[in-house]
């Protein structure tokens, strides 16, 4: 379905229309709409922010569109956002088991010293989990999950009770 939003004086004036709808209205589209097509909303990267939840709307090429305005973060956005990250990971319960990871800025992450190995999906269909043992600097499988409310223990390696 075609898209036309009203114009006036090259401005636009409230949201874009279906033709359909102009049609049945005003028996065709009349010359003050003009097309419209919808922009996808972009993804901003990990140092970027929308400007705004609204798109604008700007004429390309003969056909207004919308657009999300995006801008890079300051200094003091990007060194907001890193120290969160760190600032979570470091206070969560059993940190001092991932003291060996470090803060990857391109990423915005903080990321093991050895990369994690592939999911081995039989090993999990059992039970069985690969770690970070910060003893062992290094990945390592769980014992097999018992049954009901556990959580891992990374200082002792066993699964404890809740």
């Amino acid at each position: 379905m075609n898209l036309y939003i009203e114009t006036e004086n090259g401005a636009t004036k409230n949201h874009p229309a279906f033709e359909d709808n102009l049609i049945q209205a005003f028996g065709s589209v009349p010359a003050h709409w003009e097309p419209f097509t919808r922009g996808v909303r972009p993804t901003p990267s990990i140092y970027q922010l929308l400007e705004s939840q609204e798109p604008v709307y700007v004429k390309v090429d003969g056909v207004w569109t919308d657009v999300w305005p995006l801008r890079e973060m300051t200094v003091e956005e990007k060194t907001a956002k890193q120290q969160a990250v760190i600032t979570a990971f470091n206070t969560r319960e059993q940190a001092e088991n991932w003291s060996a990871w470090t803060f990857n800025e391109a990423t915005c992450k903080m990321v093991p010293p050895i990369s994690r190995p592939a999911a081995d999906e039989a090993k999990i269909a059992a039970g069985i989990y690969t770690y970070w043992c910060g003893a062992d600097a290094n990945w390592k499988d769980t014992l097999v999950r018992p049954e009901g409310e556990y959580k891992f223990d990374f200082v002792s390696w066993v699964w404890v009770a809740v």
